[in-house]
């Protein structure tokens, strides 16, 4: 038997053909009799491993994320079973943790205001969700930066970032409906069917596979380095987590020598912190990415559009896009590549502002591509102008 259980490929392989024998909509309990003994003894990182493997298939993200529920409940026992080192408090992972438990605490309160009819408390509790998001947002920008250094096969990322935003899309649809209908209906019913299916599955993916992989992948350094941005972002449900201020707020000796070093060319020079204050000033969200599709700087103005955090300096810029919206992303790179484009433009509403997205192809005087500049404004105000104004109010 330890032997079998020892015998990591074997698992894998088999839990693959077990995973398409669902997929393809076989008959689940002669599958789980086939493979039993290899359902008994699953560990996150073959769990993981195969939704990889499945990826690398060209199996389609939304044939996994339609089926994934139904896979992870044949191997629950086999997860819940793995044993892992449960971090401390004050640990990123810790955070993470405690903020499922509060959600699990809302989703709760949510079942029994539905039992008792109590649309207000039902809408109340609703509207407590999408402070979740910034659960999500810390996973996207910060965990997952961190997971792809130190796992090879870290596809399956972009699967559950896809899961995080059909999740906020149900919030969405939920919310609209309340407003509508003022009332429960069927469709509200149905809706809430779907999102619990989504976000139960979301705590028990995140609880038992990505954590317990996360705790024994990540070094202490990079999760000292986590505990440094996570702030910047915030928390769900859980009050904030009580560190050193100072400790945050150290400079290293190499950064306190950068603030000297001067940036100088025929139109003037700068020092170092000049230009960080020039660049975190300007109304506009400045986003690099080398020749080589890594993102290698951001600007931090005062009202960021888009979450950023310094875990993604050196991420591929398709890791940082959820699987739908990855191929919009190669085809402007591409483009620019290939010197069919010097530029692409988008505009997008958000949170009742009007956003203008634009990308520029950079390259140098040999006209060789040196990487794409990503320039976010939020030009709400700027539509309104009309006119002229000359003095200053």
């Amino acid at each position: 038997m330890s032997e079998f259980i020892n015998n990591k490929e074997k698992r894998i392989k088999e839990l693959l053909e077990f995973s398409r024998g669902i997929i393809n909509d076989e008959d689940g309990f002669a599958l789980v009799q086939k493979y039993k003994e290899t359902l008994d003894n699953i560990t996150p990182y073959d769990m993981f491993e195969m939704e990889n493997r499945q990826l690398q298939m060209r199996i389609k993200p939304q044939q996994i994320k339609d089926k994934i529920e139904k896979i992870m409940n044949v191997i629950y026992s086999s997860l819940k079973n793995y044993n892992w080192e449960k971090p401390e408090k004050g640990h990123p992972l810790y955070n993470l943790i405690q903020e499922n438990r509060e959600l699990e605490k809302i989703l709760h309160q949510i079942k029994l205001s539905i039992q008792k009819k109590n649309f207000s408390k039902f809408s109340e509790n609703i509207n407590k969700l999408p402070n979740f998001n910034n659960h999500y947002i810390r996973k996207e920008n910060i965990l997952f930066p961190y997971l792809e250094k130190a796992l090879s096969n870290h596809l399956p990322l972009q699967v559950m970032w896809s899961l995080h935003d059909d999740i906020r899309k149900k919030w969405k649809t939920i919310v609209k409906i309340i407003d509508e209908e003022k009332q429960f209906c069927q469709v509200i019913y149905e809706q809430i069917g779907e999102l619990f299916f989504l976000m139960y599955g979301m705590i028990f993916k995140e609880d038992l596979v990505v954590f317990p992989i996360a705790m024994e992948s990540i070094s202490k350094l990079d999760w000292q380095k986590m505990i440094h941005q996570e702030f910047e972002i915030g928390f769900s449900y859980i009050d904030v987590p009580v560190v050193n201020k100072a400790k945050l707020s150290e400079k290293t000796d190499e950064m306190d020598s950068l603030k000297q070093i001067f940036f100088k060319v025929e139109t003037g020079e700068l020092s170092h912190n000049q230009i960080e204050i020039i660049f975190n000033s300007l109304p506009i969200d400045i986003t690099f990415i080398d020749k080589n599709d890594e993102v290698r700087y951001f600007s931090s103005p005062k009202d960021r559009f888009f979450p950023r955090s310094p875990a993604i300096i050196g991420r591929k810029v398709q890791n940082c896009h959820p699987p739908e919206s990855v191929h919009i992303v190669e085809k402007i790179l591409n483009s620019f590549k290939s010197g069919e484009k010097e530029k692409a433009e988008f505009h997008i509403q958000m949170r009742g502002k009007f956003i203008q997205i634009r990308y520029f192809a950079l390259r140098d005087d040999d006209n060789k591509y040196m990487g794409t500049l990503e320039v976010s404004q939020d030009i709400t105000e700027i539509r309104k102008l009309d006119g002229e104004k000359r003095l200053l109010d």
